[in-house]
């Protein structure tokens, strides 16, 4: 807790600076309509007091649960690093700045987390991000709209169906005309999806793992969009590119996703980080910011904002985006994680996700009532069916200590009864055992 020095005289001097006779007079200007009564501020405290207080009030927030949950959004290990480095009051402002000959550093963390990205994806060009996987998918849809003047999406099923809904928010006022192609087993329906495609498609959207876990090459899909002059968008988990193709392997033209499992806390929602890659050919329908190195007149390295004139503050109605403000120090948690990992590291974290849910797999289908999905290869989420609605089971989970999973039937109807459960390194061999023994303890009351 931090201390303040507040004594009578200090406060004297300060009404003094401010022509003031008293602290009431400071507020005369205020009527006293609109003054409040009383501020029912209770008896004061003890430092001790205080920091027991607030610690009880913030140890509500903190869950106990060991946590199944998924769905985009990851309960990874956060190396202690991380916040001790962002802690830094270099790092204090979170958005790009608008003087870059005044914020070298903060550039320099942004161009190296577009390098980190750039290279994970395996694509040529990165922005500085932006506020969330979600709306990182609508930026990207925009940009195909502008680059081949095309208004038709089609959306592959296995695409997050939180992603789906902000993206059919943020487009509700346009004229853009979207097409869902259901999956089959969890992957892709190649021949649903082919027959959906027309002259007017502007861009295909896929997942990769998608929401339900199953992870799936779309190279041929890719090669089919290509010949008929539509681009290919694909959403993608960055930790499963430790081990699955890259979008640029795959050949797609902008690769998306949420940065939250790389180094960022759950919290309530965010702050998150919403992470885009393209090739050089799209750079110029890019939202957001570009960060560049250079050299200046003597020879020395600097960084500066290479591109960014396609914003409301420059282009004003001519912009490609009017929502991409980037999440800097989330991008700087990002590239401080990936840095800290490496690539071997990034890796052997996968390999362990996978394992572990391969092993959450194996105690699950022993449990008398539920099915494993396993039509489709997965990384480390999976679908499981339950002899009761999914929701109702959570519900009995949590009683027992743990977040069970995500229930599917939130979202898809007609799937009451399926709960997606997502395994990370962090759970443990125990804990994975613990949490089926409770499953079936829930499934036998």
């Amino acid at each position: 807790m931090g201390y303040i020095a507040n004594t009578e005289q200090q406060q004297r001097e300060m009404l003094k600076t401010c022509n003031a006779s008293s602290i009431d007079e400071l507020f005369n200007d205020i009527p006293n309509s609109l003054k409040p009564k009383s501020f029912d501020i209770p008896a004061g405290k003890s430092e001790f007091e205080v920091c027991t207080l607030i610690q009880n009030m913030a140890s509500q927030n903190y869950s106990h649960l060991t946590n199944f949950i998924g769905g985009g959004f990851y309960d990874h290990f956060i190396p202690s690093a991380i916040d001790a480095l962002i802690s830094r009051s270099e790092f204090y402002t979170a958005y790009t700045p608008y003087q870059p000959e005044l914020s070298q550093g903060t550039l320099q963390a942004i161009y190296e987390y577009q390098t980190d990205i750039a290279r994970l994806a395996d694509m040529e060009v990165s922005n500085a991000s932006l506020y969330d996987g979600g709306t990182a998918l609508y930026e990207a849809c925009q940009m195909a709209i502008s680059t081949n003047r095309r208004n038709r999406i089609v959306m592959d099923g296995g695409v997050n169906p939180i992603y789906k809904k902000m993206l059919y928010s943020y487009t509700s006022n346009l004229s853009i005309d979207f097409c869902e192609v259901s999956v089959s087993h969890g992957q892709s329906d190649r021949q649903k999806l082919f027959y959906s495609l027309d002259e007017k498609t502007s861009a295909v959207v896929l997942q990769n793992p998608n929401f339900f876990g199953v992870i799936d090459d779309h190279s041929d899909i890719v090669e089919k969009c290509h010949s008929m002059g539509i681009l290919v968008i694909q959403s993608t988990y960055p930790i499963a590119l430790g081990l699955i193709k890259t979008p640029g392997e795959i050949g797609v033209d902008i690769a998306t996703g949420e940065g939250q499992s790389l180094g960022i806390p759950l919290s309530f929602g965010g702050p998150y980080l919403g992470f885009m890659a393209t090739n050089k050919k799209l750079v110029r329908k890019m939202p957001g910011r570009i960060v560049g190195k250079t050299l200046d007149n003597k020879g020395r390295e600097g960084f500066v904002l290479t591109l960014q004139a396609r914003e409301q503050h420059i282009r004003r109605e001519k912009a490609t985006s009017n929502i991409c403000t980037n999440q800097a120090l989330c991008a700087l948690r990002a590239h401080i994680y990936l840095s800290l990992l490496g690539k071997k590291g990034l890796t052997q974290t996968a390999q362990l996700c996978l394992d572990k849910a391969t092993y959450a797999k194996k105690r699950i289908k022993e449990i008398p009532g539920v099915d494993v999905m396993e039509s489709s290869p997965t990384f480390n989420e999976f679908t499981i069916s339950l002899p009761l609605d999914a929701g109702e089971f959570a519900g009995m989970m949590i009683d027992r200590g743990f977040a069970a999973g995500f229930p599917l039937g939130r979202y898809y109807e007609g799937m009451e009864n399926y709960l997606l459960v997502a395994v990370t390194e962090k759970r443990t061999k125990h804990e994975i055992g613990h949490f089926a023994e409770a499953m079936e303890e829930a499934l036998c009351q």
